[in-house]
């Protein structure tokens, strides 16, 4: 396989580092078809930006250093950028201009946040410091960043004042990030205090759109969000599990597969 670009190839080699505790560069060079310097040059990005640890003749998975077993969103933003792109794609097609949306805090609804060309007029909250940069540079929609205190790991802002600030609106269209799912156990993530704010984001909302990558599915995290059926819709990728979307279906979700 020759993957020819730079980001094609750092997100495999970080997707390589989730399974195995190190890569060879000639191993990585192999797989890819690209040359030794290339890769080497690779990891050195890579490096830099705190995702892995450089070695003789390769790298090794940093280790984490998050107790709550979080990962940072400068890492999650390569995996499966491809698919999220799609997604966020797909996601706008359910949004109508001069809508009232809200965009939780994560690397695909960052997408949705990047797929809002053709829009003129929209009212968008959203949690994530990330995403209001994001929404700043097409200067025509009104933006309102929660306040709050600051969780680094996703460039969100969660805590009481931004509880206390989210209580003020409803009705908004809601476009959630997911970090695990399940038929049993529901949407659920490492973070107690993003459990709460995504809590009141579906209790104000007046339709749950979760968008999230196949890799999520079948995974169970530590803080509970919400029961598939408080879902209104899930737009994934075709990697979706077996069975899966019909199960969803069942339970009355729509279900969008790109």
């Amino acid at each position: 396989m020759n993957t020819s670009s730079a980001k094609e190839r750092r997100a495999l080699i970080l997707r390589q580092l989730e399974q195995k505790e190190e890569v060879l560069v000639s191993e990585l060079s192999n797989e890819t078809g690209i040359s030794e310097v290339t890769i080497r040059k690779d990891l050195t990005v890579l490096q830099n930006r705190n995702l892995l640890i450089r070695t003789r003749g390769g790298a090794m998975r940093r280790p984490v250093e998050n107790p709550n077993g979080e990962t940072a969103i400068s890492r999650k933003r390569m995996f499966n950028f491809k698919e999220k792109e799609r997604i966020g794609e797909e996601a706008v097609k359910l949004i109508k201009e001069g809508d009232h949306i809200m965009l939780d805090s994560g690397t695909t609804t960052l997408e949705v946040a990047r797929h809002l060309h053709k829009f003129r007029n929209l009212h968008i909250l959203t949690n994530a410091i990330n995403i209001a940069s994001e929404l700043i540079t097409y200067n025509r929609f009104d933006v309102i960043l929660l306040g709050g205190n600051v969780h680094t790991n996703n460039h969100s802002t969660v805590g009481p004042l931004a509880l206390s600030v989210l209580r003020n609106f409803t009705g908004y269209k809601l476009f959630l990030g997911v970090d695990s799912f399940s038929m049993e156990h529901g949407v659920s993530t490492p973070s107690l205090e993003e459990a709460l704010m995504n809590q009141l984001m579906i209790q104000q909302a007046s339709q749950v759109i979760a968008v999230f990558d196949s890799s999520k599915f079948n995974k169970r995290s530590y803080s509970f969000i919400a029961r598939p059926e408080d879902l209104d819709c899930i737009i994934t990728d075709s990697a979706i599990p077996t069975g899966m979307a019909s199960k969803l279906r069942a339970a009355g979700i729509e279900v969008r597969i790109v």
